[in-house]
């Protein structure tokens, strides 16, 4: 019948597939022992077998199969050179008085080898160990018990975008101020968190701000390419009566945002508003971001996404020198507090040190500590300089030898507009995660700031700024959730932590 037919058919070519994988097992095995046969016979052995393969494939896999062998053969080779070496260093070893353990030399050899590796693996472990536990042990002294380092002083809100850069005023009475990009910047009493002047001077964003050191003096940069010099007057509301703050700088692992609309508050109000600017400086070709005080205050730098940092006059807003050399555009410019000198950071991953202490040379030094954008650098009440990136660095760097910094922050997150306090010299590092964080010049971790659902930024932080008045120590800062936040630093407390 059909159907038997077609069965004994199916058998015997289910027996063919076995029979050839059989024969060619065979053909292998016969190859395999006789090593002493030429090059040539595997080929025609293997020839001579009945194969159904095409001859174009069997001759490629024969090829194939040629190419490991012959890679086979070099590794042996390989392995007996090295063999070789390993009796001829064991032979060394023996005639210069090495103590083989055991009856095998190349045993010992290996063996005293292996104890020396291990000895340095384990000497490495031991400082890598006792290192990352002096950091996690500093980091737990620092948030643990510490209830009352950090105490939420106030909330400034009533930007209508957000804020890039706060000041406190050098004179009396002590104000806040904050430049944002909703064009303005607002000047705040401290102890009630009211707005009490707001300037309007400015088509654009408003970049920075800065007080003059002995004068009720601004000095703003903006986005519509020019820097703003206005008088203020301010008269400051009564204090409302403390509250018992009990913030603590814990590290809170609620990270959870707040809707947008729940930080709007009220906003400043019917308040003074200042309009037209005592002096206009208007000489960059790009946006200015930033500007500062020389010591003394008759002249002023600013710094632009032109690539270029500008000097003025004060009383004739004359530009007095072009400061030209970086290859991007620049993110900050600071003076130090008692000598004529200004640092200017870019987006070319390298910060400038600029010279003005003799009227005829205008030195430069470059400094390329960093390898993404050096987002601020600043000048501290000695001779240091702290530098932060984009990296998620921040490098301290002694202005006596700056060819290496003399300590590294590393953190998780970009780090923008830092400061540094005057007294103390403690680093505030504001950063994209809306995390604050608190180290000494000698890169120790002292605090983080809280962040939780209660208290803290809830969005990218973009400054900081310290106020040393008085017996109390205060930590300002502000981001892109349109807020600035006034902090009460225990400095004694966190400092018995360190």
């Amino acid at each position: 019948m059909p159907v038997e037919s077609g069965s004994s058919s199916s058998a015997s070519a289910a027996r063919h597939p076995k029979q050839k994988r059989k024969a060619h097992s065979l053909s292998i095995r016969r190859t395999n022992s006789t090593e002493e046969r030429p090059p040539g016979m595997h080929r025609d052995m293997l020839e001579g077998q009945d194969s159904k393969l095409p001859l174009s494939l069997r001759n490629n896999l024969l090829d194939l199969f040629g190419q490991i062998e012959r890679e086979f053969e070099n590794l042996y080779i390989e392995n007996l050179e090295l063999r070789r070496e390993i009796d001829s260093l064991n032979e060394r070893l023996t005639g210069d008085g090495q103590i083989l353990e055991g009856g095998d030399p190349n045993k010992g050899a290996l063996k005293a080898k292996a104890s020396h590796s291990t000895s340095q693996l384990s000497q490495k472990l031991k400082t890598t160990y006792k290192a990352s536990t002096s950091k996690i042990v500093s980091s737990f002294k620092a948030t643990t018990g510490s209830r009352a380092i950090c105490q939420l002083l106030k909330e400034y809100v009533g930007h209508r975008d957000g804020i890039w850069d706060l000041g406190i005023t050098r004179t009396q009475p002590v104000v806040l101020g904050t430049a944002s990009a909703d064009h303005s910047a607002l000047l705040w009493s401290i102890e009630t968190g009211k707005c009490v002047l707001r300037y309007a001077g400015h088509a654009g964003s408003v970049n920075s701000i800065k007080f003059h050191p002995t004068e009720q003096m601004a000095l703003t940069a903006s986005g519509d390419q020019t820097a703003h010099i206005w008088r203020y007057m301010v008269q400051l509301p009564a204090p409302p009566p403390q509250p018992d703050a009990t913030a603590s700088c814990d590290d809170d692992p609620d990270l959870s945002d707040r809707e947008e609309g729940d930080l709007d508050g009220e906003g400043p109000g019917e308040v003074p508003t200042i309009r037209v600017a005592t002096a206009t400086l208007k000489s960059h070709q790009g946006v200015v971001i930033a500007a500062d005080w020389l010591v003394g205050g008759r002249q002023v730098v600013t710094a632009s996404w032109d690539r270029a940092a500008n000097l003025y006059e004060v009383e004739t807003s004359e530009l007095v020198h072009t400061l030209t050399g970086h290859d991007q555009e620049l993110t900050h410019c600071c003076t130090h507090p008692s000598q004529r000198l200004v640092v200017t950071s870019s987006r070319d991953t390298t910060f400038r040190l600029w010279d003005f202490r003799d009227p005829s040379i205008h030195s430069v030094n470059v400094f390329q500590g960093h390898t993404d954008t050096v987002t601020s650098a600043v000048f501290t009440a000695g001779d240091n300089v702290v530098s932060g990136s984009d990296d998620r660095t921040v490098k301290v760097w002694d202005l006596k030898n700056m060819r290496s910094p003399i300590a590294t922050i590393r953190t998780d997150s970009a780090v923008n507009r830092l400061s540094v306090s005057t007294n103390q010299r403690i680093i505030a590092l504001p950063h994209d995660n809306r995390q604050v964080r608190l180290f000494d010049m000698n890169g120790v971790r002292l605090a983080r700031l809280p962040r939780s659902n209660r208290m803290g930024h809830r969005r990218m932080v973009c400054c900081s700024a310290w106020n040393e008045e008085n017996q109390s120590c205060n930590l300002f800062t502000c981001g892109f959730d349109r807020q600035a936040i006034g902090w009460n630093i225990n400095i004694p407390a966190l400092l018995q932590e360190k």
